[in-house]
């Protein structure tokens, strides 16, 4: 959300990613999510994308694990 900030020395991570800023209803230790900055990254994770277009899914994509590829080393 905005208003968070990365500390000045790190950056965001899989695990975590220490964030500073005040948010309303935010509390210290809820999860904020990032968006990945690749798209084969979450694409190892899920069967599909779900397309949203005005708050309702309007299509889904098969990502390459839903159609039973595994590119991982």
């Amino acid at each position: 959300p905005g208003g968070l900030q990365l500390l000045p020395r790190e950056m965001a991570g899989e695990v975590q990613s220490p964030l500073r800023g005040e948010v309303s209803g935010l509390r210290c230790g809820d999860p904020v999510f990032f968006r990945h900055a690749k798209a084969g990254e979450i694409c190892e994770h899920f069967l599909c994308l779900e397309v949203i277009r005005d708050n309702a899914i309007v299509d889904k994509w098969m990502t390459y694990r839903g159609e039973g590829q595994c590119f991982l080393g």
